[in-house]
């Protein structure tokens, strides 16, 4: 058992099973705790109590989400440089759109970057040609636009896991062949699930004005056809993972598919996918330290045919990860 100091109110102790509970959740976020039990070979008891501690003392929070890859949304990450002391006001404003996920602050403080994701290109056109080049203290804007993924999110349940392969697929939810479709109506059920992935179906049907009945027939579907999945927002420090960064990496084109693949089965690796723009993979990786950085730098990447050039940049705070932020 380790003792971590997360800034939620003093040590928090994480344990394998903490570690396989919350794995168990990224595989299905609404998953009862009576199944993931049975999996674990626990009491009921046990998990619920667990979710309860790390929910309250190291801010886990399950989230659902629309698949952007299954849905065809149009997917960006921007990086956004700033004055000294402005990152803080450009993440924050930033964060509060719900079409941002991953806002992070980078670079010695003055970088910010985030994922942008929307149904259409209306939105993004007025995020990156009208808004941001006016906000005060920009610098500069560089938009990569996300066209291939090989880890991270949707893709997989993506870094490190505490399953094991049997595990995670008796986790695994049912799935069906059908389109993958968000209608205007579900927009009320996407925003619910966006603060809370396991809000309770009497929580949901206030919040979207049906029966309960109804909303566990759309939710299920929708989660059947990969309209919407479920991610965990944890800090990597539980996991004992101090360091984050994310690579900007130049690879030759005829290489790409295979670096990127080789990303993937990194387990340093929580985040990689094919980009436009000056470079053209980018990756977020945890280590335990800045040495052991050093360590997948010069002994993962380095090794890997067509890497051309890498730039890391390592992140200092997350304002966001994938759920809504809470209203002041």
């Amino acid at each position: 058992m380790a003792k971590f100091d997360v800034g939620y109110g003093g040590l928090v102790e994480i344990d394998t099973l903490d570690r396989q509970i919350v794995d168990a959740l990224r595989v299905d976020g609404r998953a009862g705790f009576s199944r993931i039990a049975e999996i674990l070979g626990v009491s009921d008891q046990t998990v619920a109590r667990r979710f309860r501690r790390l929910r309250a003392e190291a801010g886990v929070r399950v989230v659902g989400l629309p698949n952007g890859i299954r849905l065809g949304y149009d997917k960006w990450m921007i990086r956004v440089q700033s004055t000294p002391g402005g990152a803080s006001a450009i993440g924050e404003a930033l964060a509060r759109r719900p079409d941002t996920t991953w806002v992070t602050i980078a670079s010695g403080g003055t970088e910010v970057t985030c994922i942008v994701q929307n149904p259409g290109t209306a939105d993004r056109d007025a995020l990156l040609l009208q808004k941001l080049p006016h906000t005060p203290r920009i610098v500069s804007v560089r938009a990569h636009c996300l066209i291939h993924y090989f880890a991270g999110g949707a893709v997989d349940p993506s870094g490190p896991t505490a399953l094991t392969p049997e595990q995670a697929a008796a986790v695994l939810p049912p799935s069906d062949e059908g389109p993958a479709v968000l209608l205007d109506s579900d927009q009320p059920l996407v925003a619910a699930l966006a603060r809370d992935g396991r809000t309770g179906l009497p929580e949901l049907a206030t919040a979207t004005g049906w029966s309960e009945s109804t909303v566990r027939r759309r939710l299920d579907h929708l989660l059947r056809t990969g309209a919407l999945f479920f991610d965990v927002e944890v800090n990597p420090v539980l996991f004992g993972y101090n360091a984050r960064i994310l690579l900007w990496m130049s690879v030759a084109p005829a290489h790409l598919e295979t670096v990127g693949r080789a990303l993937a089965g990194h387990r340093e690796v929580v985040f990689a996918a094919a980009t436009t723009g000056a470079t053209n993979l980018v990756a977020t990786v945890i280590c335990p330290d800045m040495a052991g950085l050093y360590e997948y730098l010069t002994h993962r990447i380095g090794p890997l045919p067509g890497v051309e050039r890498v730039e890391t940049a390592p992140a200092l705070r997350h304002v966001k990860q994938v759920g809504a932020v809470p209203a002041l």
